[in-house]
């Protein structure tokens, strides 16, 4: 098995679609010539060429509006937004125009593009670098939303999101970049599904739903109640839309108790729909109140040791779960 960061991940990811299909083209602020302000598209320039793979204006809404117009004529644009909190400065772009207008035009339009953003916190960039926005996107009706854990993750899941016919929105937590990780030995190229959880640890105790780093945390944390005597199970949510309910709901029927470790914050997070979704559809599976374990509603300080305590830590998980199973 090969070895491969995150980081690394992503410009291989991005290679195989180009490679696959010359209508996939790439856009964004210095992702050619500079390979990327987080280093992740290094090396696409001279492999692709500046036709296909263009640095643009520092414009939010140029990037996405020039996208969307690559779309709409028959392209498959990859588009970057360097850091995800400033989707929020191209937002009507998003959420009124290419999440609507396959919509709107009845189908006679398609818009088969992927906006990749670096999301979520650890990294000290302060209040307005460091959010974990899924949610935003996850509330859009007519946007996909992926958040992949692993390198393996990465391409497979940014390769279905580009041959998707609908818009994704691809989030890459800046934190797992420099994480490494064994790629599967497959022929061909490595594709995902999109609307998969998939379980990484079995167990039978308590179901652990998560998402990008929170999956690592979740995992780690797992391991400190196994010590323990609770057998946790983690589910790596890793598509909120399409959200893989079947998974989640099995396990709960299994486990009878759900956790979710979020770090976008505690209010209208995503986890606040699959605990709604779980109380619905298997209230009766359940022997306790289900735990959201998540970053509360302030905005991330830059000082680390105040974004280390704000962040769901792995000791608070295990904690939390700890006090709940015992209770």
């Amino acid at each position: 098995m090969a070895e491969l960061t995150y980081r690394s991940a992503v410009a291989a990811a991005i290679a195989q679609e180009m490679e696959n299909d010359p209508d996939v083209v790439f856009l964004g602020e210095d992702v050619a010539g500079a390979g990327g302000v987080f280093k992740t598209t290094g090396g696409l320039l001279s492999q692709f060429g500046p036709v296909r793979v263009r640095d643009t204006p520092i414009s939010e809404q140029a990037i996405l509006g020039a996208a969307m117009g690559a779309a709409m004529t028959g392209l498959r644009p990859i588009a970057e937004i360097m850091f995800s909190d400033f989707l929020a400065v191209c937002w009507d772009i998003v959420a009124n125009e290419i999440a609507k207008s396959r919509y709107m035009t009845a189908g006679q339009m398609s818009f088969p593009l992927v906006v990749r953003t670096a999301n979520g916190g650890g990294s000290r960039f302060g209040a307005q670098h460091s959010q974990s926005v899924e949610n935003w996107a996850m509330a859009v009706p007519g946007l996909k939303v992926v958040a992949p854990s692993t390198a393996a993750d990465v391409i497979g899941l940014l390769a279905a999101a580009v041959r998707d016919p609908d818009p994704v929105v691809f989030f890459e937590h800046k934190s797992c970049y420099p994480m490494k990780f064994e790629l599967p030995d497959t022929p061909g190229d490595l594709v995902g599904r999109l609307g998969e959880a998939r379980v990484v640890r079995e167990g039978g105790d308590v179901t652990i739903v998560a998402l990008a780093l929170m999956v690592h945390r979740a995992l780690d944390a797992a391991e400190q109640l196994a010590a323990e005597g609770i057998d946790a199970e983690v589910i790596d949510v890793r598509s909120l839309v399409p959200l893989d309910t079947r998974t989640i709901l099995a396990s709960v029927a299994k486990t009878s108790r759900l956790f979710t470790v979020e770090e976008n914050p505690r209010l209208c997070g995503w986890g606040a729909e699959i605990a709604s979704i779980v109380a619905e559809e298997a209230f009766w599976d359940l022997d306790g109140p289900i735990g959201r374990i998540t970053t509360p509603h302030v905005p991330l300080p830059a000082a680390g040791t105040l974004e280390d305590i704000t962040i769901p830590s792995v000791e608070r998980v295990v904690t939390t779960i700890r006090e709940a199973v015992q209770a």
